[in-house]
């Protein structure tokens, strides 16, 4: 597939399913539908508007106001359906890992667009796919899942990043390293939550005398 037509769609699709996040972290506190429609845009759109702005690009939904309206018609859709779900929290970590998985290789071809260094790739990918759940979370005052202890969350982000900067230097087509690097990203999350794959997490010792 085309990149220039990829690259939005990733963009379109990760706004949508972190929107759909936001939404239902909003259902947990019980919010009204305003209250919905601004966590579902804050969540969709935060990340790719941090990103576009360090790389000084123009900013995703100044320049696709769409967005804002999908993101808005996602928070409507939960509203009304959020009590069908079984457990709304199971929902908001599966939902999180699929945006994830999409906005990783999302910020990466928009970086590697840009023309930066493999270094701001990696971190152009992850900013994407975590500062929008970060900044729902903290607002929601819930311990955001990017820092859930021994959780694969931001590993599960660089891991893909990671895999797509390799790849385009091994001259794979990019199309074919941004869809590897949504399929490792949600490998990893998707691992950590089934089988509780995670990183060794520090310990504290007693001061040496």
């Amino acid at each position: 597939m085309n990149t220039g037509i990829l690259i939005p769609l990733l963009d379109y699709a990760s706004v949508l399913v972190f929107a759909l996040t936001g939404a239902l972290v909003a259902s947990r506190s019980q919010l009204d539908l305003v209250g919905f429609i601004f966590f579902a845009t804050l969540t969709g759109i935060g990340g790719g508007t941090l990103r576009d702005l360090l790389l000084g690009g123009p900013v995703l939904w100044l320049a696709r106001p769409g967005l804002i309206l999908m993101a808005a018609a996602a928070a409507v859709l939960v509203f009304f359906t959020a009590h069908l779900l079984e457990s709304r929290y199971r929902a908001l970590l599966w939902l999180d890992a699929c945006a994830l998985a999409v906005a990783v290789p999302a910020g990466v071809g928009v970086a590697i667009d840009a023309g930066v260094s493999p270094v701001i790739v990696v971190a152009m990918g992850i900013i994407t796919a975590t500062f929008g759940g970060l900044m729902r979370d903290v607002v929601a005052n819930e311990v955001p899942l990017v820092l859930k202890q021994g959780e694969l969350y931001l590993t599960a982000a660089f891991g893909g990043a990671l895999a797509a900067v390799l790849l385009s230097h091994a001259a794979m087509p990019r199309s074919v390293a941004l869809i590897a690097c949504g399929v490792v990203t949600f490998i990893l999350r998707a691992g950590s939550l089934t089988w509780g794959w995670r990183l060794p997490v520090y310990r504290s010792r007693p001061p040496r005398v």
